[in-house]
């Protein structure tokens, strides 16, 4: 018996190559209505084109100027991959680029994402960008466009990786930081666990311990996989909330490099920032994480947010009601330290 191989003429589809153009096709149609579920105005078009249109004029703007962020979410996506459970990798995704942008004084206007992998599971998919669309539909931005890659070879079975990038405007003059002077107040905003930063530590401090992300976590009644997988918060619409309100000087999403790190970002020369560690208290993830992995208080402040994801830099006589508007909003707020004379963050008091 001889066996019959694939000759030169053999016809050859792009299913053969590895790649299912009607399987990418299945999925639009799918997460189709979880898009339409974020559009806003300022939309002209969305998913479908070539390219998608939005009018900044038509959002409210008389003379907008354009402010883009884009990122992913780290190894964090590892744990996302390993457990199965991708349903809120998308509002980080989402998370991590609108709170760039916001710190600029900018409302998030649209959304496109990057979703690449070596075969396409549009089951998974779907979960993932719906994902995406609820993280849009929480910051008020529209999703209308993105890319879905299918490249075979490139990715192990299962694997994935995702990007986003975010675009939005403010009035010509109202950009931030602006006005930040010794005295003003630092309010900070508590964040919902590790958000997307420092995963790379946080699997080599697991995998230290020998515990598995089905395992109970020891710091919380869930999955040890679940509670890491905490999506990041989201703090668009507050934050706009108190840009509108007035007296916000200056914002700082707190993400890799911490407070230590991030806060210099917003400050003039010559200033510098004043933190009461005791003003507020350091959730049990991040106790564990100390603990397990032996980190210094110094190293925890470098790598991850310690409970606080977004400072608000506020002008003395508007705190409280800021910080009365933020409550309203339901942001838990701190009074984390001001503004000083002389570069860099100073720290008094202890978190560990």
């Amino acid at each position: 018996m001889t066996s019959k191989k694939a000759g030169r003429n053999d016809g050859l589809t792009y299913a053969d190559a590895g790649v299912d153009i009607d399987a990418g096709n299945a999925l639009v149609e799918r997460i189709a209505p979880a898009a339409a579920r974020t559009r806003r105005p300022g939309v002209m078009a969305g998913l479908g084109g070539f390219g998608a249109l939005f009018d900044p004029r038509a959002a409210g703007y008389e003379d907008p100027v354009l402010v883009a962020a884009t990122d992913g979410v780290g190894t964090k996506l590892r744990i996302a991959i390993d457990t199965g459970a991708v349903d809120g990798i998308g509002i980080d995704l989402v998370a991590m680029c609108v709170n760039d942008l916001v710190c600029q004084g900018g409302e998030p206007l649209f959304f496109l994402d990057y979703f690449a992998t070596g075969k396409l599971d549009p089951g998974r998919a779907a979960r993932i960008i719906e994902g995406i669309a609820e993280g849009c539909a929480r910051a008020g931005c529209a999703l209308i466009g993105g890319e879905t890659a299918e490249m075979p070879g490139m990715y192990p079975p299962g694997d994935f990786d995702l990007a986003g990038f975010a675009v939005g405007a403010l009035e010509r003059g109202d950009e931030l930081p602006a006005g930040v002077a010794e005295g003003d107040v630092l309010l900070g905003l508590s964040a919902d666990g590790v958000h997307s930063n420092g995963y790379s530590l946080v699997r080599r401090i697991v995998e230290r311990t020998g515990l598995s992300w089905g395992d109970r976590a020891p710091f919380a009644d869930v999955p040890l996989g679940a509670a890491f997988l905490t999506p990041t918060r989201l703090y668009a619409k507050p934050a706009l909330a108190a840009i509108r309100a007035g007296g916000v000087h200056a914002l700082v999403h707190v993400t890799g490099g911490g407070l230590t790190e991030n806060l210099p970002r917003v400050l003039p020369p010559g200033l510098g920032a004043g933190i009461d560690l005791s003003a507020w208290q350091l959730p049990p993830v991040f106790d564990w994480l100390a603990s397990e992995g032996g980190l210094s208080e110094a190293e925890l402040l470098k790598t991850f947010n310690a409970g606080i994801g977004m400072v608000l830099c506020v002008a003395p006589g508007r705190a409280g009601a800021l910080e009365r508007l933020l409550a309203d909003m339901g942001e838990t707020v701190h009074r984390i330290g001001h503004i000083t004379r002389g570069g860099g963050v100073r720290y008094a008091g202890k978190l560990l």
